[in-house]
């Protein structure tokens, strides 16, 4: 990688870990304080009308924004034409959510989904005024703006939801966490941004971006639709409260993997599309990135696993207990998380969004098959379906990527090697001495300063070449 590329990956990097860590960490910690005010059901609830807003939400980018930062050439034209495709297709998805939300409360048997599926609705309306802005900075690889901006929205909508729970507004007040957080976002974004459509919408240029989304489109879909399964089948087999319990369950499992996943992901995929006929620097470059992010994610996920219950018994107290088996299993399905999007950015990046979308349709039948049969095992079974299907999904993601290339399985797995081990010896110390410790905090502070001295040792020991390597990106 060149000296310039590598001062813009590290400027990318630190400013989109600002923005993830910070935004998704104001909203994380409003959550946890919602947790302690508000029920399972309140979780539940919302859990069930965000399934439908991420579909739609989904339709309207329909994956023009990876097309617009994968095309080498885009224009204004280009951009005007996504833009308003996406405000069409936005209020066209608003009216049939609008008409549908009778039918969707009476499949789960609660009135109070009408007015509640309405008004969460208009999160994806809001939002799509400002995709193609968000599109334009990740292009640029100004990330600086968008954690000013996002960091912003996050912490007065934190604030004022949180005082709407202290007023007894139950589930509204998580619905208003959303709200104003993307109607401050939009605010900002055009307030911030020097950037208008243009009056202009070209049939060329929207079949050209259409070639490329189309497939992606087709694979997020996909994806929604197969993880958007489990909260509807959960809550319609179980109750709200059970799904409200792998909801918050599921969310703590990934907010480490998906946020540190999200950060490199990116900053990387449009500067990796710039190197997207270089197979020997992409398959170092992506390598690299898996080794990191292991480092990284592996500890942490480890560390959560252990100390689940003490947790979970301080932040969100003892009627969130329930959760914690969920939420150990989980955090194993989410540890491949990484390995999964690294392996699919390397088919975007070579534009080969018809083999992701070919991958999505075997990964999910599969998936689904897993998750039906996992039902009759109850909560518990699910969960673990979830992990059978994560380590299913690693191996298909990989034989494209070795295909195009030549990033095997093998040496994704070998890659993945030292931090896992370097990781379970951490927990092993973590596990021994946090249970010498009587109370709840001491359990957490203990086992935090252990694994941090424990891992930092083996850190320093085995992978010393990957310390330096960052130190010297970091000091460019």
């Amino acid at each position: 990688m060149t000296s310039n590329l590598k001062k813009e990956t590290v400027h990318g990097v630190i400013w989109s870990a600002v923005e993830k860590f910070s935004t998704v960490g104001v909203l994380f910690i409003a959550n946890i304080v919602l947790a302690r005010i508000l029920t399972p059901k309140d979780f539940g609830l919302l859990a069930v009308i965000t399934i439908f807003v991420q579909i739609a939400q989904t339709l309207i980018d329909s994956g023009f924004s990876n097309a617009l930062i994968q095309k080498k050439d885009r224009n204004q034209v280009d951009y005007s034409t996504v833009f308003f495709f996406n405000l069409f297709i936005c209020i066209i998805l608003y009216i049939i959510l609008y008409v549908s939300s009778p039918l969707i409360a009476k499949f789960f048997e609660n009135e109070q989904l009408i007015s509640l599926t309405r008004v969460v609705g208009l999160n994806f309306v809001i939002g799509a005024l400002v995709s193609v802005h968000r599109t334009r900075l990740t292009v640029e690889l100004e990330f600086k703006k968008q954690s000013i901006i996002t960091l912003t929205s996050a912490l007065i909508a934190a604030i004022i939801s949180i005082y709407l729970a202290y007023k007894g507004l139950g589930v509204w007040a998580l619905v208003c966490l959303s709200l104003i957080n993307i109607s401050l976002q939009t605010l900002l974004f055009y307030f911030c941004i020097n950037w208008h459509p243009s009056l202009i919408f070209s049939v060329s240029s929207f079949r050209n971006l259409f070639a490329y989304s189309s497939n992606l489109l087709g694979a997020s879909l996909i994806h929604l639709l197969y993880r958007n399964i489990y909260p509807i089948l959960i809550g319609k087999k179980f109750s709200p409260v059970v799904l409200g319990y792998f909801n918050r369950a599921d969310s703590f499992a990934m907010y480490v993997p998906q946020t540190i996943s999200q950060i490199v992901s990116r900053v990387s995929f449009p500067i990796f599309s710039r190197l997207q006929d270089d197979n020997i620097r992409l398959r170092s470059a992506y390598s690299k990135y898996i080794i990191l992010t292991s480092l990284i994610i592996f500890p942490l996920i480890i560390c959560l696993i252990i100390l689940a219950k003490p947790l979970t018994i301080l932040i969100l107290k003892e009627k969130w207990l329930p959760m914690v088996p969920m939420l150990q299993i989980l955090c194993i399905d989410w540890m491949t998380d990484h390995i999964c999007s690294i392996n699919l950015n390397v088919l975007y990046v070579k534009g080969r969004s018809d083999l992701a979308l070919r991958l999505e349709v075997v990964k999910k039948i599969i998936g689904f098959m897993i998750f039906i049969i996992s039902l009759y095992w109850g909560i518990i079974g699910v969960c673990w379906g979830r992990v059978l299907y994560s380590f299913i999904a690693v191996y298909l993601n990989a034989f494209y990527t070795n295909r195009l290339i030549g990033l095997s399985l093998g040496k994704q797995i070998g890659d993945i090697i030292m931090p896992l081990l370097m990781s379970v010896i951490m927990g092993a110390f973590v596990l021994i001495t946090s249970n010498l410790a009587q109370l709840y905090w001491n359990k957490i502070v203990v086992g935090m300063v252990v694994g941090f001295i424990t891992y930092a040792s083996l850190l320093f020991i085995f992978h010393r070449q990957i310390i330096k390597e960052v130190i010297s990106l970091i000091r460019m």
